[in-house]
């Protein structure tokens, strides 16, 4: 009986991991359309804390250097908005779509978000 309320115990605790924290006011897919060659274009994704508790963004990745994230490294309160700015810029023409990993405190799963766009020579 010990060994069923221990397992019970951790799957609580493993789930709890996996509940959303927020959620996105904005769209998590960004087109910028088409843009020049070496022409810097910014997108910012706006998400709401949905928990009861302070969040962090802990860690952003991304797929190249032509892709730059900038948020705030101080806690997003219970109910309160933030926005994650994405920055492309690129020196090659054509498509492009690129991949941002968002990892959020008291979240197990990253948040996955996207730009996209046509460069131009």
């Amino acid at each position: 009986m010990k060994s069923l309320a221990f397992l019970l115990l951790f799957l609580g605790l493993f789930w709890a991991g996996d509940s959303e924290v927020v959620r996105w006011q904005t769209p998590t897919e960004h087109d910028f359309g088409v843009v020049q060659r070496n022409e810097s274009v910014t997108y910012g994704f706006v998400f709401q804390n949905i928990s009861d508790e302070p969040i962090v963004i802990e860690n952003i990745r991304y797929t190249c250097g032509c892709t730059a994230p900038d948020w705030t490294e101080a806690p997003i309160e219970p109910d309160s908005s933030s926005t994650i700015n994405i920055r492309y810029k690129w020196h090659k023409k054509g498509y492009f779509r690129k991949k941002i990993k968002v990892f959020v405190s008291g979240q197990r799963k990253a948040e996955v978000l996207y730009v996209e766009g046509e460069v131009l020579e």
